[in-house]
C-alpha cells in the first residue's frame, strides 16, 4: 500500500467501531506496569508536561497481543521501502498507544476493530491477525482498506482501519523518518546576497559601500 496515498487519506473522517465489539475479553496482560520517566526535550509549557508525564506515568494501554497487531497492521499501511523505514521503525505503534490515552474516545474503537479483526482471521484461517501468514493478513486487509470496495458485512472493518490509517499516516509523518520521507526541512539558515540588481534598478535604489561591507556577501558557492 502506497505510503503517499496514505498520507492523502490523513484528511478522511475516523470513524468509531461500534461498541459492541469492544465487549470481547482478551487474557493478556498489560505490556508493562510502570512508564519510564519521560525526557522532555523541547521548550513546553509546564502544564503540558505535567499532563504528559502524568499520562505516561500510567504505562501502556494496550496489551502486548494488541501491540503485536498494531505493529503488524502498521507496517502493512506504511511499510519500509528504499526511501525510509517502516511504521514501526518510525514508533508508530507507541503513538497509538500514547494517542488513545490522551483522548480516550479513540480506546473502544481501536481495541474493538483490534479484535473484529482476530474474530476474522479465526474465523478463516483459525489464527490470531499476528499469527497469520503475510498473505493471509493482506487479503484481510484488502477487504476494509478500500472502502467504494468493501462489502457490506465488512463495515466495521472498513471503519476501524480507516481510524488505523489516519493514525498510522499521522504518527509516521509527524516522526523524524517520516518528516524526512516527504523531504521537509524546515526553517535553514542561508546566505542572502541582497535585493536582486534588477529590483533595485527598477526603483532606482543601490547599496552604499557601507552597506555592501557590512551587510551583505556575495558567495557565488552559497
Amino acid at each position: 500500500m502506497d505510503r503517499r496515498k496514505s498520507l492523502k487519506l490523513i484528511a478522511t473522517g475516523a470513524v468509531a467501531v461500534p461498541a459492541a465489539l469492544a465487549g470481547c475479553a482478551t487474557d493478556d496482560n498489560k505490556t508493562a506496569d510502570k512508564a519510564a520517566e519521560p525526557v522532555f526535550n523541547l521548550d513546553r509549557n509546564p502544564d503540558e508536561v505535567k499532563y504528559e508525564k502524568e499520562l505516561l506515568a500510567k504505562g501502556p494501554f494496550f496489551n502486548a497481543h494488541e501491540m503485536a497487531t498494531i505493529t503488524v497492521l502498521c507496517d502493512i499501511i506504511i511499510p519500509k521501502d528504499d526511501i525510509s523505514g517502516s511504521a514501526s521503525e518510525a514508533g508508530v505503534p507507541d503513538f497509538i498507544d500514547f494517542i488513545v490515552r490522551d483522548m480516550p474516545n479513540h480506546q473502544v474503537p481501536v481495541q474493538g476493530g483490534l479484535r473484529w479483526l482476530d474474530l476474522q482471521c479465526f474465523k478463516r484461517y483459525e489464527k490470531a491477525f499476528k499469527d497469520c501468514s503475510a498473505a493471509q493478513q493482506i487479503e484481510l486487509v484488502d477487504q476494509i482498506a478500500y472502502p467504494e470496495k468493501a462489502k457490506p458485512e465488512m463495515s466495521q472493518g472498513v471503519q476501524f482501519f480507516n481510524l488505523m490509517r489516519n493514525l498510522t499516516a499521522s504518527g509516521f509523518y509527524t516522526s523524524e523518518i517520516g518528516v524526512k520521507d516527504i523531504g521537509y526541512v524546515g526553517n535553514q539558515p542561508n546566505q542572502w546576497n541582497g535585493v536582486p540588481p534588477e529590483v533595485l534598478a527598477q526603483y532606482k535604489l543601490a547599496y552604499t559601500e557601507k552597506e555592501l561591507k557590512e551587510c551583505l556577501s556575495f558567495d557565488k558557492e552559497a
